[in-house]
């Protein structure tokens, strides 16, 4: 306390705040000033400024994208396109015509509504790939299993009955 002479109270106290300031003003003049402007480290606190801030409001599809990457979630987000939009995928034609049952190991089975569909979609499942790898990426889909519309099936059920099935009841 002797730097303070014999001061007492509340000229004490000013010439301890006196000091501390001094300090605290060469401690700063020392020390390289960092700048806030261009690229670096962003101040987060009050308000964001003229310039793009992280804070901003930020587009609803490209908060989802970030989200969907973060997570590993593109694959599953393709193969729900698939099934979500396959008139988008295919074309109108042919999604009036045929549907996606499941998606399994990239194996894509498509059910057509007759089995005349079935064998022009056949004839069409390069094409048919090349449209689905371009509208949700590659490698979602690498096969096509096409297959006509399910006939009934008579040979289980509740009330199977023992014989010759369908050849009975019909001519």
């Amino acid at each position: 306390m002797e730097e303070f002479g014999d001061k007492a109270g509340p000229d004490l106290a000013r010439a301890v705040l006196d000091a501390a300031l001094a300090r605290r003003r060469d401690a700063a003049a020392r020390k390289p000033r960092r700048r806030t402007g261009g690229g670096g480290e962003r101040r987060l606190r009050g308000y964001s400024g003229p310039g793009p801030d992280p804070r901003d409001p930020q587009l609803f599809g490209a908060v989802l994208d970030r989200l969907m990457k973060a997570r590993g979630w593109e694959k599953p987000k393709a193969e729900a396109t698939v099934f979500g939009s396959w008139e988008k995928v295919v074309g109108p034609d042919i999604a009036a015509h045929s549907r996606p049952i499941k998606l399994e190991s990239g194996v894509l089975t498509v059910e057509a509504e007759s089995t005349a569909w079935a064998t022009q979609l056949r004839l069409l499942a390069g094409t048919l790939l090349q449209k689905i790898a371009a509208e949700v990426g590659h490698n979602v889909v690498t096969r096509l299993n096409i297959h006509g519309p399910a006939a009934p099936s008579w040979s289980r059920g509740p009330r199977r009955v023992q014989g010759r099935g369908p050849r009975d009841t019909y001519g």
